[in-house]
């Protein structure tokens, strides 16, 4: 099983890459909310309970999808 699939940024499929730019763009909003002093939105929590499941499918189907056979023949 190759592991580079679960943190090396040329091996990550696009649920991944989405999922962890979710979740950096999340708590950097997050951040600002506070530094604002405003009160974090009611569920915002949930948020990142999203982003995991969005990358823990895209890492499911990283390591065990069926590879490009690279067989494609365009006539």
């Amino acid at each position: 099983m190759d592991f580079n699939k679960l943190y090396h940024p040329s091996a990550l499929n696009s649920f991944q890459y989405i999922a962890i730019v979710g979740a950096i763009m999340s708590g950097a909003a997050q951040l600002i909310i506070s530094w604002l002093g405003q009160p974090r939105p009611e569920g915002y929590h949930y948020l990142y309970f999203c982003w995991l499941g969005l990358y823990v499918v895209g890492t499911l189907l990283n390591l065990f999808g069926k590879p490009n056979d690279g067989h494609h023949h365009h006539h």
